[in-house]
């Protein structure tokens, strides 16, 4: 597709803030709300769904119906619909549906708008917090509490100096844990259960890195959008593009890319 103009990047800015409004009022309708439910969606773990992972879908859907109906969509929920613009909103509605039906305030939704390369614009918002982090097409920004701050990835600094995050402690097969406790030895600190909130503090020069393994794309396509437009680097473990999902390498820089990398495939 041709380059992306001025004038149609800052329409999907403003369509990824008005998906992002919408989900946060279909979220916060059920957030900690008596008898909310799950269903779950496989039989091998609890993978839970809700009303409101649906709800939040929906929402977003209708406005892109009205203002984007040329452009794709892929949806953790409502799985896929074709495009003809050569641009794909994807979206996952709550990231953290765990956390979500616990209670706790680390879930996120997850909004990105990619091209045949990958995202060039993508959102992670906590609606309950009422922190949004936003990047690409020259912005790299939260909007939350503490007003606007620019977002910035830290810079480099020694492997044993790494705080390092992952969702779960079990991370994906027998191999990767053991790749993945590797590098844990190596860290400073390492902390579980965050789900899309860890890579936002990577945007904002909080923590180091992130490992994961077993993603989708809606997953972690807003995730990267934002880091990279922070500073900081998104790969898989052998550092190729991440945006399809699967195992995934964020850091803060390239030095602590590297470093994690090395230890990782070692």
């Amino acid at each position: 597709m041709s380059p992306i103009s001025n004038a149609e990047r800052a329409a999907l800015i403003a369509t990824a803030h008005a998906l992002a409004d919408a989900a946060r009022a279909a979220t916060l309708e059920h957030f900690r709300s008596d008898g909310l439910s799950a269903d779950n969606k496989v039989t091998t773990h609890f993978d839970p769904v809700t009303i409101a992972d649906r709800a939040s879908e929906e929402r977003m859907r209708e406005i892109l119906a009205e203002r984007r109906p040329d452009d794709a969509i892929l949806g953790e929920e409502f799985g896929v619909k074709a495009g003809t613009s050569g641009l794909t909103w994807v979206l996952d509605p709550i990231d953290g549906t765990r956390s979500y039906l616990s209670g706790t305030p680390t879930w996120g939704v997850l909004i990105s708008v990619a091209d045949a390369s990958g995202p060039v614009f993508g959102l992670i918002d906590q609606p309950f917090i009422g922190e949004r982090f936003c990047g690409g097409f020259g912005v790299a920004e939260v909007v939350g509490p503490m007003g606007t701050r620019r977002l910035k990835a830290r810079g480099p600094r020694p492997l044993n100096e790494a705080i390092l995050f992952t969702t779960f402690p079990e991370v994906g097969t027998e191999q990767e844990g053991a790749a993945f406790n590797r590098l844990k030895a190596r860290a400073k600190l390492t902390r579980y259960g965050l789900d899309c909130y860890a890579y936002a503090l990577i945007a904002a020069g909080q923590i180091d890195l992130v490992v994961e393994a077993g993603l989708q794309a809606y997953d972690v396509q807003a995730p990267i959008a934002v880091i990279e437009a922070a500073g900081g680097i998104v790969t898989d473990w052998e550092g190729q593009p991440a945006h399809q999902g699967g195992r995934v390498l964020a850091a803060a820089n390239a030095e602590m890319h590297r470093a994690a990398m090395e230890v990782l495939n070692s």
